[in-house]
């Protein structure tokens, strides 16, 4: 028998059991063929690499550019109120949305028009409404992919037009989009494969139509954004998900980006799988205070089966970690929680499930009830 004890509240003893390894499945898929010069294959749960070509490698991101450039207009606020485009900012080469001068338009439209048709004009109107200028819009640009830890992007312009001192990499490209992901807007926004909207001067209605062709060739795809100049060849930013898993993808100057992640995702999804973890709890007790049976010891489990979105080597990285309260008094139910189990990722907290009494114990002493009351309205307010 295992009996656990410890503290309650504040000084919970911890204790740290790491999950046993994970066999290697018989048959491990192949990675896939990229024609991608960069590529990288990346799970959106944990940020781990799941494949990758060179995906350290700068090189021009093009229009996926404006994935930074949409974020921060979002981030900006205010997306509904309207105002006149700036006349200098809309005079820009390359793809557009179609403004004119004196076009009114919204943050949340410009930011439209930059995920879908990958307006030039959209991100640099944008750019002139969030800062005040395109200069200052870059160096919000640099600062926040410094804040997101992208150390290998640099960004010259809000478009992704080819410049010297613009880059990134792929794989800095998919932790942007992840936190970009995380945007409600932005995710409601980069799925749609069109969106009616309404712009102009005096504004009338458009329909602005997506790049993205994955939106329609494989099934859980999400978004991001596609991009493409002379030099910087095809550069794609992807997101799928499926059963609970979401895979982002990235490829720069690919000649044949669409068929490339769709194998990464075929890939991925073979992979990355969720996990169960079944931790055993049935030598586990809890101490019972003031029972009138003779019961001394109650048996815990976890309230729910648990899953983690890993591969089988990822699975190596979990660490469990269970804290429980060093006694119950007498007259619960089975099924109140008592303990925590704590799921920790490569050191970082991951995921939590409560661990609850396996049985329940009647007949407690007529001096403990309101005892017994007050300490389950405690334990329920601390887990």
């Amino acid at each position: 028998m295992k009996n656990v004890f410890c503290c309650f509240v504040c000084i919970a003893l911890l204790f740290s059991f790491p999950v046993g390894a994970v066999s290697e499945t018989p048959e491990t898929p192949l990675e896939p063929y990229v024609s991608a010069v960069s590529a990288v294959l990346i799970n959106a749960d944990t940020g781990a690499v799941v494949f990758e070509k060179n995906s350290r490698e700068q090189r021009a991101p093009a229009s996926v550019t404006k994935i930074m450039s949409a974020l921060l207009t979002l981030e900006a606020g205010g997306l509904d109120r309207q105002f006149t485009v700036d006349s200098m900012a809309i005079r820009v080469e390359g793809t557009s949305m179609g403004l004119r001068e004196g076009d009114i338009v919204t943050r949340r439209i410009l930011t439209q028009g930059m995920l879908l048709p990958s307006g030039n004009d959209a991100s640099q109107a944008a750019a002139v409404s969030v800062s005040g200028s395109i200069p200052e819009f870059v160096k919000l640009m640099n600062s926040r992919a410094a804040q997101l830890g992208l150390s290998d992007t640099r960004f010259a312009n809000p478009s992704g037009l080819d410049a010297d001192g613009h880059y990134s990499t792929a794989y800095d490209l998919g932790v942007l989009a992840i936190a970009a992901l995380s945007n409600p807007d932005f995710a409601a926004i980069c799925k749609q494969q069109v969106i009616k909207t309404e712009y102009g001067n005096p504004p009338y209605t458009r329909w602005l139509q997506n790049n993205n062709k994955l939106l329609h060739l494989y099934e859980g795809v999400f978004g991001v954004k596609t991009g493409f100049t002379d030099n910087a060849g095809r550069c794609l930013v992807s997101a799928a998900e499926r059963d609970g898993i979401t895979l982002i993808a990235v490829t720069l100057k690919a000649p044949d980006d669409w068929d490339d992640h769709m194998r990464m995702f075929d890939y991925g999804f073979s992979v990355v799988q969720n996990q169960l973890i079944d931790y055993d709890l049935s030598d586990t007790f809890i101490e019972i205070a003031g029972s009138t049976t003779g019961k001394t010891h109650a048996a815990v489990r976890l309230a729910s089966y648990v899953s983690m979105p890993l591969t089988n080597t990822e699975m190596r990285l979990v660490e469990i970690e269970i804290s429980l309260v060093p006694f119950i008094y007498a007259g619960f139910e089975e099924g109140e929680q008592v303990g925590l189990l704590r799921l920790y990722y490569n050191g970082k907290l991951f995921k939590t499930a409560p661990i609850v009494t396996a049985e329940s114990c009647d007949n407690p002493t007529e001096k403990l009830r309101l005892t017994a009351a007050l300490q389950q309205f405690w334990r329920r307010a601390f887990f």
